[in-house]
């Protein structure tokens, strides 16, 4: 994977060697550290630099995954043939909906697969009901497979979009019917119900990779399915509470807040003043770094927090100076084509593949750092930070 040299990092001066950490890496996981359930050779090299004989992090790190289809438990477990890391060190898609518990006591309908009651209930959400629930309840709702045709009486309703569902038409009718009706299902839809319910999503990825050849569509797929239904019925935009997963910055916000709780824990008094996201997408990797770096420009911390949608949580503002991108070549992105451009533009064989509500600007999915693999990745910030561990 061709690749330009290293920018020097405006903090690393020639001849002194920082002995405690002031950055720390977030990490993708599928692309990056392992391709379906197969690890990439370059991450147990990687890891071996990271941590010190006793096995604990020389810096700290967050494992930041759009996945939402698992407890984040579940997914440091998965992680484990690699390195043994803390579930504090994982964050899911979901990971951000621990911060909305303006809507943790409300009845929520959670769309997905994998155990999405105990995801909810992790997460701090006491009333969750599955579509499959609502299935059950409303069974002529559910009228595509004819088979399977043949009541839970829903009030302040919201929807939390986990991940990609098994049965599409399912989730696509019941979300609809909910929006359209104000958390009441059976009854008759009505144009005077917008602003509809929230709705809150996790995961916009259009796309991701496994072991097929080709992408595989992600849960921006569903969205996209979702988004244009309800338009196409209603004539109006279906409209989000929140999004999370990268490229969201509300996702990033909470990576920081583990990052510096991981700082603290280890009692590393040195600031945390910039983070390495290491990623195989650039559309969401990249993106999503590029964006964050440019929003911890904006000066008022207060500022910051209202412009992610958390003014009234307990996470607090964005302290780090820089968020820098590094892109690997080991999962989506391909060294040979051309970063994406928006639909309509004179290259039309390249469209955007961000999700509906993030517009496109090419200085965002232009990364700081391109490598071949992870294990570069580490060196490269290594020598960037003049990082030397005691």
């Amino acid at each position: 994977c061709p690749y330009p040299p290293a920018h020097p990092s405006s903090r690393s001066l020639p001849g002194l060697t920082n002995l405690l950490p002031s950055f720390g890496f977030l990490f993708d996981i599928d692309g990056v550290l392992v391709r379906g359930r197969t690890p990439i050779p370059a991450a147990r090299a990687a890891f071996g630099k990271l941590v010190n004989p006793q096995g604990q992090f020389l810096v700290p790190v967050v494992f930041v995954t759009n996945a939402g289809n698992c407890l984040r438990q579940k997914k440091a477990e998965q992680l484990s043939h690699l390195l043994g890391i803390s579930q504090d060190q994982v964050m899911m898609s979901h990971s951000p909906l621990r911060m909305f518990k303006r809507y943790h006591k409300k009845c929520v309908l959670v769309s997905g697969q994998g155990p999405l009651l105990d995801i909810a209930q992790d997460l701090g959400f006491c009333q969750p009901i599955t579509i499959d629930t609502l299935r059950e309840k409303r069974p002529l709702l559910d009228a595509v497979d004819h088979d399977r045709r043949p009541n839970v009486l829903v009030s302040e309703i919201s929807v939390v979009l986990f991940g990609e569902p098994v049965r599409w038409e399912t989730s696509l009718q019941l979300i609809i019917d909910v929006l359209l009706t104000s958390g009441y299902p059976g009854n008759p839809y009505g144009q005077e119900n917008y602003p509809h319910i929230p709705v809150l999503a996790c995961n916009m990825d259009l796309m991701w990779v496994a072991e097929a050849q080709s992408p595989r569509f992600g849960h921006g797929t569903f969205m996209v399915c979702l988004e244009n239904i309800y338009k196409k019925i209603t004539g109006k935009d279906l409209k989000y509470e929140a999004l999370m997963g990268k490229p969201s910055r509300l996702t990033y916000q909470y990576a920081e807040h583990l990052i510096r709780a991981q700082a603290l824990q280890r009692s590393w008094e040195q600031p945390i003043q910039t983070l390495y996201a290491v990623g195989d997408n650039v559309m969401t990797d990249v993106y999503g770094a590029n964006l964050y770096n440019r929003y911890l420009q904006e000066s008022c911390p207060r500022a910051r927090l209202q412009a992610a949608g958390l003014g009234d949580t307990e996470l607090a503002p964005a302290a780090a100076a820089r968020c820098r991108s590094v892109l690997v070549c080991t999962g989506v992105y391909d060294p040979h084509s051309e970063v994406a451009l928006p639909s309509g533009d004179s290259v039309a064989e390249n469209v955007f593949h961000g999700h509906r509500d993030f517009s496109f600007d090419p200085a965002l999915v232009e990364p700081d750092h391109i490598v071949p693999d992870v294990d570069a990745a580490v060196d490269l910030v290594f020598q960037l930070e003049n990082f030397a561990p005691r």
